[in-house]
């Protein structure tokens, strides 16, 4: 996983973005229960990824823990 980056927020490790294409595709491999809706989830670069995770997390339902 050379291409991959570490997601967490607030310290909280949610997962791994997982570089597929040398376009800058990148898979979200989900690993924490919050953003398991996300997994496998394709986006075309690390800013939209991070910024889909953000806006799902941020979601009342969920709580980091």
């Amino acid at each position: 996983m050379l291409g991959s980056t570490v997601i967490e927020i607030n310290g909280v490790f949610l997962g791994a973005a997982i570089l597929v294409s040398e376009s800058g595709t990148r898979r979200f491999y989900a690993a924490h229960d919050s953003v398991r809706a996300l997994h496998n989830e394709l986006l075309p670069d690390l800013v939209a990824l991070q910024q889909r995770i953000r806006l799902h997390v941020r979601r009342p339902a969920y709580q980091l823990v």
